[in-house]
């Protein structure tokens, strides 16, 4: 009779094992910048991607552009504390890595070694290839980021659409093969016409990650605060899954009423006092 041995418990996933998903099951990916949403989500994700987005979610700025690398690096630090099945992923602030291959490998380096993150994602295209390659022979994994790509909002007048005429749909094409070829592990679509995405997905070997792209893209990233309904408004491509700004609003009004009438806190919720025992004063 054979013994069967146990399996020994998953660890957090692994950049292989991402690139090897372009075959396999979509891609999960949520935003998370904290450490009780890092814990909170964890186990529901493939990959954890703490964007600069935190910029305008957490920071309340108007672009991602004032987001700063040791911003980046505390936030990574704490989403990689509180997490252990999701592979993380942080994103390279605007001006971080631009300069030169060798500026990218210096603040990327600082990165993966102060977060414990697996990799960096970076924004840029063909324009990038060169930093791309730079930092992989280095060990450093990347994850590239074409389309709309928010650090480029001033060049490109805000957040736009791409991919709607021939030229701007080839130029992003080439983007894709350029990053692929220059050893990027996924690639994240934003904002362009489902049609080029579903291309881009069958155009080049490794995954895609979707965001205001196509359903075809080999995974899907939201920003979490979108996905659950922190914000009144939001992007066309997000589904709220919940309504918290509604359910915090109920609960902040709640709060302040029973405060302002004298019922929050009850003896229950104080120390030291001594409830009165009712049923044997009766007696």
């Amino acid at each position: 009779m054979s013994h069967q041995q146990p399996s020994p418990p998953q660890g957090r996933l692994t950049v292989p094992q991402l690139r090897a998903a372009k075959a396999g099951e979509k891609i999960v990916v949520l935003t998370a910048y904290t450490a009780p949403m890092a814990a909170l989500l964890d186990e529901h994700c493939d990959m954890l991607m703490v964007g600069d987005s935190l910029g305008m979610v957490v920071y309340g700025f108007d672009s991602t552009l004032p987001v700063t690398l040791d911003m980046m690096i505390n936030h990574g630090a704490a989403v990689v504390r509180a997490s252990s099945h999701a592979c993380v992923v942080v994103d390279m602030p605007f001006g971080s890595y631009q300069a030169s291959p060798e500026q990218a490998f210096t603040n990327a380096a600082r990165v993966v070694k102060e977060t414990g993150a697996a990799c960096v994602k970076m924004e840029g295209g063909a324009e990038l290839a060169q930093t791309i390659r730079f930092l992989v022979d280095r060990g450093i994994p990347v994850m590239a980021h074409i389309g709309l790509m928010p650090q480029h909002s001033n060049r490109i007048g805000g957040f736009k659409t791409q991919g709607k005429d021939d030229a701007t749909r080839a130029a992003i094409l080439a983007d894709a093969e350029a990053v692929a070829a220059a050893g990027a592990f996924a690639v994240v679509i934003e904002g362009v016409i489902a049609s080029l995405a579903d291309e881009i997905t069958r155009a080049i070997s490794i995954p895609t990650i979707g965001i205001g792209a196509s359903a075809a893209c080999d995974g899907q990233v939201l920003v979490v605060d979108d996905m659950l309904g922190m914000f009144e408004r939001s992007p066309r491509f997000v589904r709220k899954y919940a309504d918290l700004r509604g359910l915090i609003t109920a609960a902040a009004t709640t709060y302040a009423a029973e405060v302002r009438d004298g019922s929050f806190p009850s003896d229950a919720e104080c120390y030291g006092v001594v409830k009165t025992d009712l049923t044997r004063k009766a007696k």
